[in-house]
């Protein structure tokens, strides 16, 4: 059994098609280089979302999502550019279409990734981008170290992206944005086994599958009452019954998250 990262390691272009995941060898479901979107959802706009940022190569070809949650910083997946260089990576905000031209593009000035991330299925799947532009968009507010209770089983939260709309399917030219709800940790243990870290992980999505986020999601927010508590991560595949999406817990690495963007 195999799972996905929620982003591609190579920028996709808008008429390519999701690539297929490479996959470990391991016991339990296990991670792999591959990008995924949103199934299941409804189109929508930066402007109903503005602190919703494409996250690109130097070319503008978006492969992973990111939250603003200052004027300067970004907060996303470690996996999304555990490979990159800040050179290699640009910020899009703005824009919701990716063959769109308007928007704020920036320069990535400096890369923070968490210093013990190895893989998503190990957990500290997350970073923190530093722009050489201030982005003029509205920021999201993100969850304190205190507020565990905001992962209660049965919590709507809203997951968005501009990732595939089916596994290995292509990637939406417009920004997409759907409901989950917030799945018990005994309900993703079972379904995850090992490879489910308590501590640094949270699920949502719904048993019957239908909805989840994708390849090319990765990064993107999960939203718990309007406020940044998880990060697309990974997962079984997409929307599969039984395999809900794996984001990283905010709450454990706010106090880090806040040290950066302070910095």
């Amino acid at each position: 059994m195999s799972a996905l990262h929620r982003a591609r390691k190579a920028a996709v272009a808008l008429t390519a098609t999701a690539a297929a995941a490479a996959t470990l060898s391991l016991g339990t479901p296990s991670a792999s280089a591959a990008p995924q979107p949103i199934v299941g959802g409804t189109t929508t706009t930066t402007t109903s979302y503005p602190f919703m940022m494409q996250i690109t190569d130097a070319s503008q070809n978006q492969f992973c999502g990111g939250t603003l949650v200052a004027p300067t910083k970004v907060v996303t997946a470690a996996h999304c550019v555990v490979d990159e260089t800040a050179s290699s990576v640009r910020v899009v905000g703005g824009r919701t279409y990716l063959n769109g031209t308007n928007g704020t593009v920036s320069r990535v000035g400096d890369i923070w990734i968490h210093p013990d991330y190895t893989d998503v299925t190990n957990g500290d799947d997350v970073a923190v981008l530093t722009l050489s532009t201030s982005m003029p968009y509205t920021t999201a507010p993100y969850v304190s170290s205190a507020q565990t209770n905001v992962y209660a089983a049965g919590t709507t939260a809203r997951i968005l992206g501009w990732g595939t709309t089916s596994e290995n399917g292509s990637s939406s030219n417009q920004l997409r944005t759907a409901t989950v709800p917030v799945v018990s940790d005994s309900g993703c243990g079972s379904a995850y086994g090992s490879d489910f870290v308590r501590s640094d992980m949270v699920c949502a999505g719904y048993t019957s599958g239908g909805t989840d986020s994708c390849q090319g999601d990765s990064g993107g927010p999960l939203l718990i009452g309007g406020v940044l508590a998880g990060i697309t991560s990974w997962g079984e595949g997409c929307a599969k019954a039984g395999y809900p999406g794996v984001y990283t817990r905010l709450t454990t690495f706010s106090s880090l998250v806040t040290s950066e963007v302070n910095s």
